[in-house]
């Protein structure tokens, strides 16, 4: 039988990153490409038990169907939390947990995108949120990131120029994949024009937590007393991606919408799930666990980032990221960043090519992204030292 596809999946690509995966997945392979937590962060044991004790006192709960919002107590521990320490949060606002983070922007495409509309994004920007978009067949208007975050002044022209603008998608913490972070002076600006210009924002914070230098800065979601402002959050780097648990805060109005959405997808997320997150929180020091975490990764960071400075320096710049898992790399000349990649995974090394997180195909870069989290202290040292060979080779 000849299969005949819709035109919204046959105009998607699959996503260079698990391509690349995919090609370079053997035991040999430095895993530059991947976001993947350090398996030793996991809290394995602490969640074995928490499972036990779950499927012993709650079997039916956390085997039966829930409703769409998410189980309840979760639902108000989360709420709690971010209005104590992040003033996340207002009367208006409700929570939904979802399928992680990727979820939240799928319902809020679901919600607001029609046709042609268009979302303004950060070039380059996550490659899945992308994705996402194309999906509804939205217009991407991408926007170049500094290293204090989106350009303010092309962000209101685009705003003025482009039609039919929807939302605006940023990450303002620790950026997927140029690792930077937005300014608080950005952070209101981006603000004040979306609500000038009666365009959502869909915040996506799932790096959050892990900042290694400096103060946490506010979140855009943190001064939302107009209930613009749509905030995606997870414990995928946190906790475990494998669980599958994000959430969304929005007013009740969006929330309500993104429900209807969410019944027609999955129903709802996993019980068992959600209440695993929600004796995590309840039950276990979050913070010295997240400390943890941060050690573990800003050790990582520190010794990719000396072994680019003594290896390649040479070759390409970077701006040391204050969080989050990646590094922005960028040649000093113009090379096919596929045919770059393509070096890199003949010598067993994976690295992702920047063309893949912008928002239109026909933009260029000289970038690639490297993660530092996924790989031994061993496959950073080698990695670089291989990369260095693949970059006097061009």
């Amino acid at each position: 039988m000849k299969y005949v596809f819709s035109d919204r999946i046959s105009a998607l690509k699959p996503s260079a990153i698990r391509e690349i995966l995919k090609v370079t997945s053997g035991g040999n392979v430095i895993p530059f490409a991947a976001g993947n937590p350090a398996p030793e962060v996991f809290p394995a044991d602490v969640i074995e038990n928490i499972a036990s004790k779950i499927l012993r006192q709650q079997p039916v709960t956390a085997l039966q169907y829930g409703v769409t919002e998410g189980y309840l107590p979760l639902r108000e521990r989360i709420s709690e939390d971010l209005k104590a320490r992040f003033n996340i949060g207002r009367e208006f606002d409700e929570i939904i947990i979802t399928a992680g983070a990727q979820q939240v922007v799928d319902l809020a495409a679901k919600v607001f995108l029609n046709e042609s509309d268009t979302v303004i994004c950060e070039s380059p920007s996550f490659i899945g949120s992308l994705n996402c978009f194309r999906s509804y067949n939205a217009c991407l208007k991408g926007i170049p990131v500094e290293s204090d975050g989106m350009d303010i002044e092309l962000l209101e022209k685009a705003l003025e120029t482009e039609k039919n603008v929807k939302m605006i998608y940023t990450i303002p913490n620790f950026q997927n994949p140029s690792g930077y972070t937005m300014s608080l002076e950005k952070r209101k600006a981006l603000y004040e024009l979306a609500l000038k210009h009666n365009v959502i924002i869909l915040e996506d914070n799932p790096y959050g937590e892990l900042r290694y230098t400096g103060e946490d800065l506010p979140s855009i979601k943190s001064f939302d007393d107009e209930g613009i402002v749509i905030y995606a959050g997870s414990f995928s780097k946190v906790l475990s991606p494998g669980l599958r648990v994000g959430y969304s805060v929005s007013p009740a109005e969006i929330t309500a919408k993104m429900t209807v959405g969410k019944q027609a997808s999955d129903v709802h997320s996993p019980m068992i799930c959600q209440m695993i997150v929600d004796r995590w929180l309840a039950e276990c020091d979050t913070a010295e666990h997240i400390g943890f975490i941060r050690s573990v990764y800003s050790r990582k960071l520190n010794l990719m980032c000396d072994c680019l400075d003594s290896e390649i320096s040479g070759f390409i710049s970077y701006v040391r990221p204050l969080g989050g898992l990646f590094i922005w790399c960028e040649l000093d000349r113009n090379i096919n960043m596929l045919d770059f990649c393509k070096a890199a995974a003949a010598e067993n090394v994976a690295v992702v090519p920047g063309t893949a997180f912008m928002a239109s195909e026909s933009d260029r870069t000289n970038c690639f992204r490297l993660n530092f989290s996924t790989p031994t202290d061993e496959q950073i040292v080698e990695g670089v030292k291989i990369l260095k060979k693949v970059c006097e080779k061009f």
